[in-house]
């Protein structure tokens, strides 16, 4: 309990820190935000600083390392070392680390550009690929359940399909996550909201190890807990107006270290309902597109989800507040699920 608690203070202390020191090195050096032609309403967005996924990404790794220091000697006398630290946090972090680079590399394409055109979708579905790949490999190595999970595999196995199951998992979230970071602090709160779910989830398999049979729980309970707090610092600046915006670098990480968990938690399919909101958006996205290209019709006024009730006439801090409240009861639902699972399957309670 003491590795999470300061491993979310240092993860918040950088964010609070350092991301209005990151909003003057990126408005000095004009590496702001280009805003779609077609996003009605929020011209007055362009250039503000982006990237502050770099931060994001420093306080969760600090914040993970604060976590494994060990202050003490089995003699009780103070020193300074570092805890042993498990293959699933260090397969996290690779997701995590992997996609927000590529991110990084779609935003620094964007502001070289003057445009919003990032990477080409060729090369960034290959950078996902490779880190999901990447990722697939170290989890099998590591021996990971190749079960299919909802709060934990229940005997469906995937086989070599299980490849397949993370690429699917960990490129669809990360894009899905990239396409709700539309609105001032939508995507962070969110965020914030799901890892703080899967901290408890963490923690909880880390205390019943007989029940779950899952390893280095504790590991990404530290790392759950650095997400969420990393989240929450950056929120405090992003929220509206925003002074600063997360882009692709800390969107597509936050996406990449979601599924990651999920895979790790024996939790994939409850991600579905973890992240609704990311889910509901990312699938406006994928309809609007085979509804106009089979069809010639468009479902919503705009993709994602988000901006059609914008263009429905609600107000942007209407749109976050109420995606916010969905998100929020996704997260009770599903960790509702994953008690309700704990008690009427032989948990202790």
């Amino acid at each position: 309990m003491i590795a999470m608690l300061l491993a979310a203070i240092v993860a918040f202390g950088i964010t609070i820190v350092l991301t209005p020191v990151a909003v003057r090195f990126f408005r000095a050096r004009r590496l702001g935000q280009h805003i779609r032609e077609e996003v009605v309403g929020h011209q007055h967005k362009g250039g503000t600083p982006t990237m502050g996924g770099l931060v994001i990404l420093l306080a969760v790794v600090a914040g993970w390392f604060a976590g494994h220091v060990d202050a003490r000697n089995d003699e009780g006398a103070w020193q300074f070392a570092l805890k042993q630290f498990h293959t699933p946090g260090l397969l996290v972090l690779l997701a995590f680390v992997g996609l927000g680079l590529i991110g990084l590399a779609d935003d620094l394409s964007k502001v070289r550009r003057a445009r919003n055109l990032g990477l080409r979708k060729t090369w960034k579905l290959l950078g996902q690929g490779v880190v999901a790949g990447l990722f697939a490999w170290g989890a099998l190595s590591w021996d990971v359940s190749t079960q299919l999970a909802f709060t934990r595999p229940f005997g469906i196995e995937l086989g070599w399909f299980y490849v397949v199951w993370v690429l699917l998992l960990i490129i669809g979230t990360s894009n899905a996550v990239n396409f709700t970071d539309g609105l001032d602090g939508l995507a962070s709160g969110s965020s914030a909201l799901v890892f703080g779910a899967f901290t408890i989830i963490a923690f909880w398999q880390f205390r019943h190890p007989e029940f779950y049979g899952v390893g280095g729980t504790l590991d990404l309970a530290i790392l759950a807990a650095a997400l969420t707090a990393a989240t929450l610092g950056f929120l405090w600046w992003n929220t509206a107006p925003a002074r600063i915006f997360m882009g692709d670098t800390g969107s597509q990480a936050l996406g990449g270290a979601m599924a990651a968990l999920a895979l790790l938690t024996s939790t994939d399919l409850l991600l579905v309902i973890l992240g609704g909101v990311f889910v509901l958006e990312g699938a406006s996205v994928v309809i609007q597109i085979v509804s106009f290209h089979l069809f010639g019709r468009r479902v919503f006024k705009m993709a994602p989800l988000h901006h059609h009730f914008e263009l429905l006439g609600w107000p942007e801090s209407t749109v976050i507040v109420r995606f916010w409240i969905l998100a929020g009861l996704g997260v009770a639902l599903a960790l509702g699920i994953f008690y309700g699972d704990f008690i009427t399957s032989g948990g202790v309670g």
